[in-house]
């Protein structure tokens, strides 16, 4: 029997693919835009809102599309204690769902149109998340990213390299990926790659095999955003056995992780539904699989409701999940020691009592 999404909720889970700007609660849009005096909202019932931003991204069927939504979330995150506060309700959000370590990515660049510089909107976020987390068992940690069809990724990376030791983990590239290759960028991929630093890349979701292979073997990826085309590369014999191409074999071979997230997938129409989505056979392929929320307004989800959704799909059990949960915990960017702890006496004791039998009670012993 598959676990419940209460089950599901209750053990200790990572996400390293989710956007700041992507998990809002409406409510605090509603607030936020009245106090920064951003009129562009369709509505101001919290409800309607929700509704109408997940229709937005559920009917798009593409990634073009489904960034749309953006508009409005970013349009009201212009100040520091906007900033501040979306950041400790997400910290905040991710630990009610039972989610012991998170990298929440954002785009600086995108919150300077209130006059803030750079370094005080990865500062205010920063201290957002120190907020948010305080006293709740989780870690977050940042990735910033740079917009892919701009040209300031160069000045991001420097940006996350100074921030490293205040709780800036890695780099990132994201935005419509199709016309805007990741080598593009291959300046800045070389800075953060001299610095000693991390690179996650959202490659292979709206364009193919040719965005993972340069993401991979010109930019440094460690991690693949998403990576979901790299099915391109996997032939699937009418007996069931697979047959993996190069790019395909070098990306499962090398561990490099891919952070795929389901129902946004189907949103952006990278995948026609969950049952069909790659992490299937991509999973029973032992590729290096994380499962992720992406952008949990926009998708009206969780990471519990993700796993909750693949058990449905899949038929997956604890085992399945502890197996994707230490797959993220592996590729995470935090140092070795600090998941090899986290591993070790968070997450596996955590799902060991989620697997336990249930203690039946002994009869009284009979008394003559």
């Amino acid at each position: 029997m598959s676990p419940t999404l209460d089950q599901i909720r209750r053990v200790p889970k990572v996400v390293l693919h989710d956007h700041l700007d992507g998990g809002l609660r409406p409510v605090t849009v509603i607030e936020l835009a009245e106090q920064t005096g951003y009129t562009g909202l369709p509505t101001t019932d919290p409800d309607e809102l929700s509704r109408l931003m997940t229709v937005a991204a559920a009917t798009g069927a593409s990634l073009e599309h489904y960034l749309e939504g953006f508009r409005h979330t970013v349009g009201v995150m212009q100040t520091a204690s906007a900033l501040a506060r979306v950041a400790a309700e997400c910290a905040e959000d991710l630990a009610a769902d039972g989610v012991v370590y998170a990298e929440v990515r954002f785009a600086p660049e995108l919150h300077v149109g209130g006059g803030l510089s750079l370094d005080q909107v990865v500062e205010a976020v920063l201290a957002g998340f120190a907020a948010g987390s305080a006293g709740r068992g989780i870690r977050v940690y940042a990735l910033l990213t740079a917009m892919r069809t701009a040209a300031r990724s160069l000045e991001i990376a420097e940006l996350a390299a100074a921030h490293r030791d205040e709780g800036v983990v890695g780099f990132d590239i994201a935005g419509a990926e199709a016309g805007s290759p990741p080598s593009r960028h291959l300046d800045a991929f070389q800075y953060v790659q001299r610095e000693n630093f991390h690179i996650t890349i959202h490659a292979g979701e709206g364009f193919g095999l040719p965005s993972i292979w340069e993401a991979v073997q010109w930019c440094g990826a460690e991690r693949l955003g998403h990576g979901v085309r790299i099915i391109d590369d996997i032939t699937v014999e009418p007996d069931g056995t697979a047959r993996l191409g190069r790019l395909a074999s070098y990306v499962r071979d090398r561990r490099i992780a891919l952070e795929m997230c389901p129902t946004s997938n189907v949103h952006t129409g990278a995948a026609r539904s969950i049952a069909e989505h790659p992490i299937g056979l991509l999973r029973r392929l032992s590729f290096r699989v994380t499962v992720n929320t992406d952008n949990r307004l926009m998708s009206a989800i969780t990471l519990s409701s993700e796993f909750a959704a693949l058990c449905e799909a899949f038929g997956y059990g604890w085992a399945d999940i502890q197996w994707l949960t230490i797959n993220a915990m592996k590729s995470a960017f935090a140092p070795f020691d600090e998941r090899l702890e986290l591993i070790n006496t968070v997450i596996k004791p955590g799902f060991a009592t989620a697997m336990a039998p249930p203690v039946t009670s002994r009869p009284a012993a009979l008394r003559w």
